[in-house]
């Protein structure tokens, strides 16, 4: 395998792993959702400043590298090639949905006084965590792509030859 296809792998894997988790945390976290509006809306404003300084480069990172690994990904046969376009749109999907659909929300909400609550905040959180759940899917499958893409082209790279002398052959030859 192409030593630059498989670092370029590897840096995709930790930053969309990175990103997929770090969205995830938020759906494994059911008792955030179940706060009192005015904690609900502190905690969710904190994870606004974090996220929004750590997202955008962490994002832009992850579709550079996935663009490198579709490229290298060509003569690497249609599945490989496929999974690892497939990543590449999923993680510019979650970036979409992130700035048509949830950003929209984050701005409002950023805008709110946690002790004067508009009426129908809630049904806002229930927006933002419907559209969460979505970009969280996405983004996991994205992962999952790249893993699979990963294990099928080490898979169709390994040398089939049994050991010699007891020393595994990790080249063809």
């Amino acid at each position: 395998m192409s030593s630059v296809l498989t670092a370029s792998r590897m840096i995709a894997l930790l930053l969309v792993g990175s990103y997929a988790g770090g969205v995830a945390f938020v759906v494994l976290a059911p008792s955030v959702g179940r706060l009192p509006g005015p904690a609900y809306v502190r905690y969710w404003q904190a994870l606004n400043v974090d996220y929004g300084r750590a997202m955008p480069p962490l994002l832009l990172a992850g579709i550079a590298a996935s663009l490198v690994v579709s490229a290298l990904s060509w003569s690497r046969g249609r599945l490989v090639f496929g999974l690892s376009v497939a990543a590449l749109v999923l993680v510019i999907l979650t970036v979409a949905l992130t700035l048509a659909g949830l950003e929209p929300v984050n701005r409002i909400v950023d805008g709110w006084n946690p002790d004067l609550l508009p009426a129908g905040w809630e049904e806002i959180r229930r927006r933002w965590s419907s559209l969460h759940l979505v970009r969280t899917a996405l983004a996991l499958t994205a992962f999952v792509c790249l893993i699979v893409a990963q294990g099928l082209d080490r898979l169709s790279t390994a040398d089939p030859r049994p050991a010699q002398d007891g020393y595994p052959l990790t080249t063809r030859q």
